[in-house]
C-alpha cells in the first residue's frame, strides 16, 4: 500500500506527545502503537498513513477536552467518523503532528419525538443502526448509502453525503434540523433544535455541513424523520442505451411523481463485476443489453405502489424503452436486485487500483457526457475499461476507469482523470457530486476556484479556525 509521505517521523517527540495526552485524557481515550494503523488508512486500502495517536472520546465534553489538549500541545486534529470516505478527508497526512479524533464511541440516540418526526442523535452512530432504531417506532430516515453498515452520521453530515435516495429526499443537508459542534478552540456551538421553521438570521449549521471537519467536530445531530414506507416496489429493466434511460426517467418523474425514491443506471459489465464481488449472487437476467435501470417506488397509505410499478413497467415496454425486465415480488428479491448495484463496487475493488470519479452534470446532458468521455478514454487508453453508473435522477455519474495491463497503473489513472475533468469543465459540471473534496481532490478543486470563491472560503475558515487546528490539508491549503 502507498503511504502519504512528506513528514518525517519524530519518534521522540511523538512519545512526549503521547505521554502528555495520556496524562491529561487518560489511557482509556488515547490509542497508540499498532492500533493506530486502522484509523489511518483509506477505505479501499490504497493509502496508509500514521498519526501521533487516536483519541476516542465518549461524550461531547470529552471531545472538547481532546481538542483543548491538542491545542495546548500544538497538535492538529483530524476528525473521523466511520472512515468510509473516498477522498481521504479523514486520513491524516502529517503523522508527526496530527491526532485523529474518532467519534465511534458516541452512538446514543438522545431523544426521539415521533409526533414531531425528529430525533437528536450522537454523531458516532452507524447510519444503518439509526435507520433500524427509528424503524422500530414506525419512522424512516431516508439517507441510503452502500456503506451504511459502517459509515457514521457525523461523517455523513461533514461530507453532505448523497446516496441513492437523493432524487426524492435530497442530500444530507435537506435531512437536518440542527447541529452540535465542538469548535477549533474547544468551545461548543449549541445549534441543536428540532424546528422546521427557524428564521433567526444566518443559518450557522450550514457552515459545517460539507465542511469535512475543517471548521469543527460535529458531535450531535437533529434529524428529520418520515413515516416508514409501508409499500416498496423494485424493478430492474434492460434498455437499449443510456439515452433511453434518461428518457425513461423523464417519463417516470411525471407518471410516478414523488413516489419514486431511486432510479439508478448501470452498464452491462455491472453483472460481471457484481459476481466477482459477490460470487454467490443470483443474477435475474443476462448481461446482454447496453444499459440497465434499477428503480424503486415507495409510499404509504391509500396509494397502491405495486400496481403503479406494474403499470409503469408495462408502459415502458409498450413505448419500446424497456427490452427486458423483472419486478421483485418479495423483499428478498428486491434486496438481491440492489446487491447487483452494491456488488459491482466490490468487484471493482477486487480488480485493484482504479480511477473513481464522482461527477455531476446537467441531467439533460448526462448521456452525451458519458459517451464523449468514454470515447476519448477508449482512444487514448484502448485497453482500459470504463465503468459508468450512477444516479440518473440527480445527474451524478460515477465514471470509473479500470487500468489496462499496459503501462503504469498510476499514470493511467492520472491520464483518465485528466480526460474526464477536461470534458467535465466544458459541460460546467462538478468534480464532486457527493463524496466531498478531502485531500484527494484538493488540487483539482483549487485549480477551478475563482478568486472570489477562494477568498470567501479562506475568510470563513480563517475566522473560525485561525490557528488551522482542524483537519489542515483538507479541501484547501491556507
Amino acid at each position: 500500500m502507498d503511504a502519504i509521505k512528506g513528514h518525517e517521523d519524530k519518534s521522540e517527540t511523538r512519545a512526549e506527545f503521547v505521554q502528555a495526552l495520556e496524562a491529561r485524557l487518560g489511557c482509556e481515550i488515547v490509542v497508540t502503537g499498532t492500533d493506530v494503523a486502522v484509523y489511518c488508512r483509506d477505505w479501499h486500502g490504497d493509502i496508509q498513513s500514521d498519526a501521533v495517536a487516536v483519541l476516542r472520546p465518549r461524550s461531547t465534553a470529552e471531545v472538547q477536552d481532546c481538542v483543548r489538549a491538542a491545542i495546548d500541545l500544538g497538535l492538529q486534529v483530524v476528525p473521523q467518523g466511520g472512515n468510509t470516505g473516498l477522498v481521504l478527508g479523514a486520513v491524516p497526512d502529517a503523522p508527526d503532528r496530527q491526532v485523529v479524533v474518532s467519534l465511534e464511541r458516541m452512538t446514543k440516540i438522545r431523544s426521539l419525538d415521533a409526533d414531531n418526526f425528529s430525533a437528536v442523535v450522537e454523531a458516532g452512530i452507524v447510519l444503518e443502526d439509526l435507520k433500524e432504531k427509528v424503524a422500530q417506532e414506525g419512522l424512516y430516515f431516508p439517507l441510503a448509502l452502500g456503506a451504511q453498515g459502517s459509515c457514521r452520521l457525523g461523517g455523513n453530515v461533514a461530507t453532505n453525503a448523497g446516496g441513492v435516495n437523493v432524487l426524492r429526499y435530497g442530500m444530507t443537508r435537506e435531512l437536518l434540523l440542527g447541529l452540535e459542534v465542538v469548535l477549533p478552540d474547544g468551545s461548543l456551538f449549541e445549534g441543536l433544535n428540532c424546528l422546521r421553521k427557524d428564521n433567526r438570521g444566518i443559518d450557522l449549521k450550514q457552515l459545517f455541513i460539507g465542511s469535512e471537519g475543517t471548521l469543527g467536530i460535529i458531535t450531535a445531530v437533529s434529524v428529520k424523520l418520515l413515516p416508514a414506507p409501508e409499500q416498496v416496489a423494485t424493478a430492474l429493466l434492460a434498455l437499449g442505451s443510456l439515452e433511453d434511460a434518461i428518457t425513461l426517467y423523464r417519463r417516470a418523474r411525471r407518471q410516478c411523481c414523488d413516489l419514486m425514491s431511486a432510479f439508478e443506471f448501470m452498464p452491462p459489465i455491472a453483472f460481471e463485476l457484481a459476481k466477482e464481488g459477490m460470487p454467490d449472487l443470483v443474477l435475474p437476467m443476462q448481461a446482454e443489453y447496453p444499459a440497465y435501470v434499477l428503480m424503486e417506488l415507495s409510499g404509504s397509505g391509500l396509494v397502491d405502489i405495486d400496481d403503479l410499478m406494474v403499470r409503469f413497467v408495462e408502459f415502458a415496454f409498450e413505448e419500446g424503452l424497456a427490452l427486458d425486465g423483472v419486478i421483485a415480488t418479495s423483499q428478498a428479491q428486491a434486496r438481491n436486485l440492489w446487491l447487483i448495484r452494491e456488488g459491482m463496487n466490490e468487484g471493482q475493488a477486487k480488480r485493484g487500483k482504479h480511477l473513481r470519479t464522482d461527477i455531476s452534470v446537467p441531467l439533460s446532458r448526462m448521456a452525451e457526457f458519458v459517451s464523449e468521455v468514454e470515447a476519448k478514454i477508449g482512444t487514448e487508453m484502448p485497453d482500459a475499461i470504463c465503468v459508468s453508473y450512477g444516479h440518473v435522477g440527480d445527474g451524478n455519474v460515477h465514471l470509473n476507469v479500470l487500468p489496462g495491463s499496459r503501462g503504469d497503473v498510476d499514470e493511467q489513472i492520472y491520464c483518465a482523470k485528466q480526460i474526464a475533468n477536461e470534458v467535465l469543465d466544458r459541460y460546467n459540471g462538478s468534480i464532486s457530486a457527493e463524496h466531498g473534496i478531502g485531500r484527494l481532490k484538493k488540487d483539482d478543486f483549487s485549480q477551478r476556484l475563482t478568486d472570489v470563491h477562494r477568498r470567501l472560503l479562506e475568510s470563513v475558515r480563517s475566522a473560525i479556525d485561525p490557528a488551522l487546528t482542524m483537519n489542515r490539508g483538507c479541501q484547501i491549503d491556507l
